[in-house]
């Protein structure tokens, strides 16, 4: 008995495509906590075992008409990129376990309908976080737009919800805090203040020295990952992600000790350059997470 089959029992479910099946999609590339595939996630999703992963992490192409290759249209009729997300969702959704989170990553005016449909699929709205991250101009006519949307459904009473408390902001010229906290600063947790559905400390990954040559886009701050991992999983368990990118969800399951499932349709030479331990720098994380 190997030791890949050994961890699927441990689990209870395969956590990736039975083996015997000749029609299942094989990994390109596994580490001891984790497995990759190469292709359209909606080819691959269907044959991963139902409620058999913790949580859901996903950051779709925006449909904003960008070049992510050949095989990624990213501008699509609105109803047609609508029925492609609620497709890749209803799989995801059929994948997840009872109790168990799913994060979905992208822009409010998409995310209030697929935050739509996740109610139609049955499933328990928790928070829809904002992360304030100006990475556009100023529109016309319009609001700045400021931040992404980042929805947070549970299938039932979540499984697990893990407590994060994030430092008390100072001032970057005086090193002063820049709250009073109404007078009771004395009265605060030391590890921290509660973390709010409202993130404005998510540093975008811009700098070389934080990302692969590998990949012209943006790519994700681990801070992001870490929190929606540490939050909703616990050691050992099982993070899906099927869309890798330059696989920050793999990288901080591997530094979390949790086991993760990924798919990437485009390139994975950046996900494996990354997993191999090539990827310079991460960010600095100074959350707390309670016990």
């Amino acid at each position: 008995m190997d030791e890949i089959y050994q961890q699927r029992l441990k689990f209870g479910k395969f956590w990736e495509p039975d083996a015997i099946d000749n029609k299942a999609p094989a990994p390109i590339y596994r580490t001891e906590k984790g497995i990759l595939y190469k292709g359209d996630c909606l080819k691959i999703l269907p044959f991963l075992g139902e409620e058999s992963v913790h949580t859901v992490f996903a950051d779709p192409p925006f449909n904003l008409g960008k070049a992510y290759g050949k095989n990624v249209n990213d501008n699509l009729p609105d109803t047609d990129y609508l029925i492609w997300c609620q497709k890749w969702i209803k799989e995801c959704v059929r994948i997840l376990k009872p109790g168990g989170s799913i994060f979905i990553y992208n822009l409010p005016r998409w995310n209030i309908l697929l935050g739509a449909y996740l109610f139609q699929l049955g499933l328990t709205f928790r928070h829809w976080i904002a992360l304030d991250i100006r990475a556009t101009l100023p529109l016309p006519g319009r609001l700045y737009p400021s931040h992404y949307g980042l929805l947070y459904f549970t299938k039932g009473k979540p499984a697990t919800f893990r407590k994060i408390r994030t430092p008390i902001e100072k001032c970057r010229h005086c090193g002063g805090e820049i709250k009073d906290y109404g007078g009771h600063r004395s009265a605060m947790n030391t590890n921290g203040v509660n973390l709010t559905d409202i993130w404005n400390d998510i540093p975008p990954v811009r700098h070389w020295k934080f990302k692969s040559k590998m990949r012209k886009a943006n790519q994700l701050s681990t801070k992001i990952l870490f929190r929606i991992i540490q939050i909703s999983t616990n050691q050992g368990e099982i993070v899906l992600d099927p869309f890798g990118g330059s696989g920050t969800t793999y990288s901080v399951c591997e530094q979390e000790d949790r086991h993760w499932i990924g798919i990437e349709l485009e390139t994975t030479d950046v996900i494996i350059e990354r997993l191999e331990g090539n990827h310079i720098r991460a960010h600095k994380i100074t959350d707390y997470v309670e016990k």
